[in-house]
């Protein structure tokens, strides 16, 4: 008995849930459709937040950039002979710096050269100027004397021919003198070649010549430019370093020597990729330097083009190592430049602060 009515209250249960529905889906059904869902709003950076400046790690750097100055790859001799300065010392662009060991013979080489280049225009000059004036006196009167006998032979030529028909003269003189004539007349043609050639050259003689001078330049422009490779100079005006090898060592891969021009120090900060669009060039920054409760004034120079991973390591042991920079530089005032002009590579803190705006 009660089982039945246990399964009659279920039945009418079952009724009304199945009634509930069907009025709530006919409910819907009937319902005018409304205008559709508004799209979400996103919320724009806050006012307080758009003044809010940007913080980052950074070094100090030459704004010349530091340059390592090595040997020149491929060279035989790497063992320095000489060095000319000392760390601290003030050079100017071009100045000597070091010598390797094979300087000396790089020298030798251009001596050879300048001489070798000096004979080739030498020669070249005696090849266009043909002959010496002397010499071309000396054939001219020999023109002289060979015309006069040629003018001699001619006539005795001349006088026994005339004589052989009335038998006073013999055949045999006759011909021997006019034989003598030609002769004489071709040893002057011969001369007076002779003479052209002394008092002019040949075209081909003068190319040939003037192809030797330019071999001879080139070599003596090759024998330079190994003996410059033979020797360190100063790419720019700055202050030595930092020096890597001394009188006597084999300059390994740390080069020779380290230098910077230090009358202008730069700020290297490395921003998160996040905080690159709060930056512009232009604005004012602070610097912080580990130990110091002084802060120096800097100005936003320059804005870098690549993003890589961070290069500066910090102190805080759950911050992101992997973490996506780009690097920004900063001009120091002359306080701050004075203040850092030893201190490269120096880890400071960089506060850049933002814009101002009109309220």
């Amino acid at each position: 008995m009660k089982r039945s009515k246990l399964m009659i209250v279920l039945a009418v249960a079952g009724v009304a849930v199945a009634a509930g529905a069907t009025w709530k889906l006919t409910a819907q059904e009937a319902r005018p459709p409304g205008p559709p869902p508004a799209p979400p709003v996103v919320a724009s950076l806050p006012r307080s937040l758009a003044g809010v400046g940007v913080g980052a790690l950074g070094r100090v750097e030459p704004a010349s950039r530091i340059r390592r100055l090595a040997a020149p790859g491929g060279m035989n001799v790497n063992r320095l002979s000489k060095l000319l300065v000392a760390e601290g010392d003030v050079v100017t662009e071009g100045q000597l710096l070091a010598e390797f060991a094979d300087a000396p013979l790089k020298d030798a080489e251009v001596l050879r050269a300048e001489a070798a280049l000096a004979e080739q225009r030498a020669s070249l000059d005696r090849t266009v100027a043909a002959g010496r004036p002397s010499e071309i006196a000396a054939q001219r009167a020999r023109i002289q004397a060979l015309t006069s006998a040629a003018e001699i032979a001619r006539r005795d030529a001349s006088r026994t021919d005339r004589l052989v028909p009335s038998g006073a003269g013999a055949e045999a003189v006759a011909e021997r003198n006019r034989f003598a004539a030609q002769r004489a007349a071709a040893e002057q043609s011969e001369a007076q070649a002779a003479l052209e050639t002394l008092s002019s050259a040949r075209r081909e003689d003068v190319q040939l010549a003037e192809s030797r001078v330019a071999n001879a330049e080139a070599t003596l422009a090759k024998a330079i430019a190994d003996a410059a490779l033979s020797r360190v100079y100063a790419p720019i005006a700055g202050t030595i370093l930092r020096i890597h090898a001394r009188t006597g060592d084999a300059v390994g891969n740390d080069g020779v020597l380290e230098m910077a021009d230090l009358t202008r120090i730069d700020v290297v900060a490395e921003v998160y990729e996040t905080d690159v669009p709060r930056l512009s060039v232009g604005l004012p920054a602070e610097i912080v330097v580990p130990g110091e409760s002084r802060r120096y004034a800097a100005t936003l120079r320059e804005i870098g083009w690549q993003v890589r991973r961070t290069a500066q390591s910090g102190t805080d042991p759950v911050a992101a190592v992997d973490a996506r920079t780009l690097e920004v530089r900063l001009t120091l005032s002359e306080e701050a430049r004075v203040a850092l002009a030893r201190r490269s590579n120096m880890q400071v803190q960089v506060a850049i602060r933002p814009p101002e705006r009109a309220d």
